[in-house]
């Protein structure tokens, strides 16, 4: 493993990262990443009171009833402004899709359940269950199956 830096006043900065596989070094690299950028946290509301909601503390994000929802640690629904396109992009990449309008914290999933039905649903370690979709299950697997 190879490490450069370069200090140049006049550049954006960035950091960039070639690695073979994501692996939990790459995941703490890019938390102290966006903890550093203070981009870490994001504006959430519950009835009249605002929170600096952390990446971490998020088990998912979801649309119900047209507007974006995220859902902490401790089960509790706070509303977000942004819509879940923007915040695909914003949120770290340990925030993958589960189905068409839920990101899911990879690092808080417990497990994936199978229903009577033949369908798949992703359990939170808070307890909070959504649905996945055959296409996203697919790609989610074969994430799983590359680390």
């Amino acid at each position: 493993m190879k490490f450069t830096l370069i200090i140049d006043k006049e550049k954006d900065e960035e950091v960039v990262a070639t690695v073979h596989e994501r692996t939990a070094l790459t995941d703490e690299i890019e938390s102290l990443i966006l903890k550093h950028a203070g981009i870490d946290r994001i504006p959430a509301y519950a009835e009249d009171d605002m929170k600096m909601l952390l990446f971490s503390e998020i088990e998912c994000v979801t649309v119900l009833d047209g507007k974006t929802y995220a859902i902490d640690s401790r089960n509790q629904r706070y509303r977000l402004k942004q819509r879940l396109y923007e915040l695909e992009a914003m949120l770290p990449s340990f925030f993958i899709r589960i189905n068409k309008s839920t990101l899911a914290n990879e690092n808080r999933l417990d497990r994936f359940a199978v229903t009577y039905s033949g369908a798949v649903d992703a359990v939170f370690k808070c307890g909070y269950t959504e649905y996945v979709s055959r296409r996203c299950f697919a790609q989610i697997k074969r994430r799983f199956d590359a680390k």
